[in-house]
């Protein structure tokens, strides 16, 4: 269903993206944000998952500054490269590529809008995303970071999805999210990390279906 191209970010790096269009008509667009396991088969279908919910979807490979292509597996010894990998890129920089992803999207013929959402990693990419890429919209999942800049504002509408019982991130970081922005919708989940993700253990089926109608909802109403 997607295409693969390249992006240009504006440190002049280049790196891989997988788009999948949807049918024409199409007015918004969607930068989907990978977790600490590349553009796998799972980030591939979210893609494709809104492409045929009628966004234009890309994901760029945030991974290529270090190994082009480099997807990863759920198993351990991929979660350690993952987590090595993604902290050798470091935020600001994955920041860049995500901003060219911004960019392309909004340069496609019928694109009005752009919204960002990641998964994870992505998911605090997503938050960053909201409050220094300036996009439409932004929703992020299980940003295990996000509690530590929930001291930055957002300039578009944020929705932001977590696991009740994620391990690797606890009630107080979601306090502190929800007490520096009350008015932004956060929702738990009776889940752990992971949720959304079928090839994962912690994979969560009415989770999932539930944080996605939301975040479907939440797109079509700001993009």
């Amino acid at each position: 269903m997607g295409s693969k191209i390249k992006l240009t970010s504006s440190d002049g790096h280049e790196i891989g993206a997988y788009v999948s269009k949807p049918k024409a008509p199409f007015h918004s667009a969607v930068v989907v944000i990978q977790e600490i396991f590349g553009v796998n088969s799972h980030i591939r279908s979210i893609a494709d998952d809104y492409a045929s919910q009628g966004f234009w979807a890309i994901a760029p490979a945030l991974f290529d500054r270090v190994q082009p292509d480099l997807q990863l597996t759920y198993e351990q010894p991929d979660i350690a490269r993952g987590r090595d990998t993604a902290g050798e890129i470091k935020l600001e920089t994955a920041l860049l590529d995500v901003a060219a992803g911004i960019r392309h999207a909004a340069q496609v013929p019928g694109v009005a809008k752009v919204g960002v959402l990641g998964f994870c990693w992505g998911g605090t990419l997503a938050w960053l995303a909201a409050t220094r890429l300036n996009p439409a919209a932004a929703v992020g999942y299980y940003g295990g970071q996000i509690a530590k800049y929930a001291a930055e504002t957002p300039t578009c509408p944020v929705l932001l999805h977590f696991g009740a019982k994620d391990p690797h991130i606890g009630p107080q970081e979601i306090a502190t999210i929800r007490q520096a922005h009350p008015g932004l919708p956060t929702f738990l989940y009776d889940a752990g990390h992971g949720f959304n993700c079928d090839q994962r253990k912690d994979y969560d089926p009415p989770s999932a279906a539930l944080a996605r109608q939301r975040t479907l909802d939440f797109f079509r109403a700001h993009l």
